[in-house]
């Protein structure tokens, strides 16, 4: 094992990561750290929580220097993982006084102009940096080291039209870092037209299989809110997140998690920034044990001492899946992921287990549940088929999910 004094890091920046707590470099630090130092572009295949922010921020803080303009970009998929970076690295060079700044849509665009006239490091959605390139409010011409963060999500997220775009406006004597959980076939064709021979690492998975416990339960539609809170108030559990795939059911079972008393809050892509941002940090702080979320949860944000995944609803892409299981089973630590199927979720839940053949998920028998009262968000409509609207018991003035007992 080697250690950060190693790498030929300089004595501040050895510094920052002592105190910062970090004791010995992970996989993919030790791994791609000397190739990054020695200015090569580097491909890396690692999971979230892997750090690989740290791996790539050596080489920033390192080859950056302060008051000489804009040197290095970060393109990131999502408003929370350009937060969190940015927040890595302003504190991994506090030392050495870069200036950095995160860019990203759904806020006001002129304090992040205002910024950018003095930035040494941008960390930035696709989106946002194309209407400052556009505005020409931005200059990419001095930019010495180009990372590509969660490569595979912004692809999956449709950016890749508008990552090229913003690569060939950087020089291109430049050093270039993709880091991905999957070296995907676009990423290959990526890597092909705009690096130098790069250096590909790649590192076991970060969540360990034979800590993690998979399961799934076969309910009828109308019964699988009530299961979902029959076993969040019967399982010992940490820290829980609940996935969706919509934001309008994200909104139905946070609200209805409340009305039977369970300490739940959302998050989803239709929050403000300011809101987002409280949200993770309530549930990182342990303020609130369960996140109900959208797959903007499953990628890049730091989220610690997850020890139970239950997937609402089984997402369409297999990939998704993958990402949504790996925030728990994490450094050690046991976790479960528990699947609630309705006959809405065969097709995906099927497709999951062809691509993941490796995969072993116990089927469970269904416990005796009380039916819950549920509660509708906006309107009668069904939230993908799962209430079709709740009927008012009229002697009790009172609304049931589905059949009255």
């Amino acid at each position: 094992m080697k250690l950060f004094e190693d790498f030929g890091l300089s004595h501040e920046l050895l510094n920052v990561i002592r105190e910062s707590g970090f004791t010995e470099p992970t996989e993919i630090q030790e791994k791609s750290i000397p190739a990054i130092m020695e200015g090569k572009d580097v491909i890396g295949e690692s999971a979230t929580g892997s750090g690989k922010t740290l791996a790539f921020g050596c080489g920033i803080v390192e080859h950056v220097i302060p008051n000489e303009g804009l040197q290095a970009l970060i393109l990131a998929p999502t408003r929370e993982l350009a937060e969190q970076v940015k927040d890595s690295l302003s504190q991994l060079s506090f030392r050495k006084h870069l200036s950095v700044l995160s860019i990203y849509g759904g806020v006001a665009i002129g304090p992040q102009i205002k910024g950018l006239s003095r930035a040494n490091v941008v960390v930035a959605t696709p989106g946002r940096l194309l209407d400052h390139l556009q505005r020409r409010t931005i200059n990419l011409s001095k930019i010495k080291l180009l990372v590509l963060d969660e490569a595979d999500r912004m692809f999956d997220m449709g950016f890749m039209e508008d990552v090229e775009r913003i690569i060939r406006s950087c020089p291109t004597e430049r050093q270039t870092l993709f880091f991905s959980a999957t070296i995907s076939s676009k990423i290959k064709e990526l890597s092909n037209r705009y690096m130098k021979k790069p250096i590909i690492v790649a590192v076991r998975k970060y969540v360990d299989p034979s800590k993690l416990k998979q399961v799934y339960y076969d309910v009828p539609r109308n019964m699988k809110l009530s299961l979902l809170v029959h076993l969040l108030g019967h399982e010992k559990s940490g820290l829980v997140m609940v996935f969706c795939n919509s934001r309008r059911t994200v909104d139905f079972v946070v609200k209805n998690l409340k009305v039977n008393k369970i300490n739940a809050i959302a998050i989803h892509g239709g929050f403000s920034q300011n809101k987002r941002t409280k949200t993770i940090s309530l549930f990182n702080d342990a303020k609130v044990s369960v996140l109900v979320c959208t797959d903007v949860a499953s990628r890049g944000l730091h989220i610690d001492n997850v020890s139970h995944i239950y997937n609402y609803e089984i997402p369409k892409d297999a990939k998704d899946y993958v990402h949504r299981i790996g925030r728990t089973a994490r450094a050690g630590e046991n976790g479960k992921v528990v699947n609630l199927l309705c006959d809405f979720d065969h097709d995906n839940f099927s497709r999951i287990l062809s691509e993941y053949r490796d995969f072993s998920i116990e089927k469970m028998e269904k416990p005796y549940v009380e039916r819950v009262m549920a509660v509708q968000t906006s309107s009668r409509r069904d939230n993908r088929g799962y209430n079709r609207g709740p009927r008012r018991d009229n002697s009790r003035g009172k609304r049931f999910f589905g059949r009255r007992r």
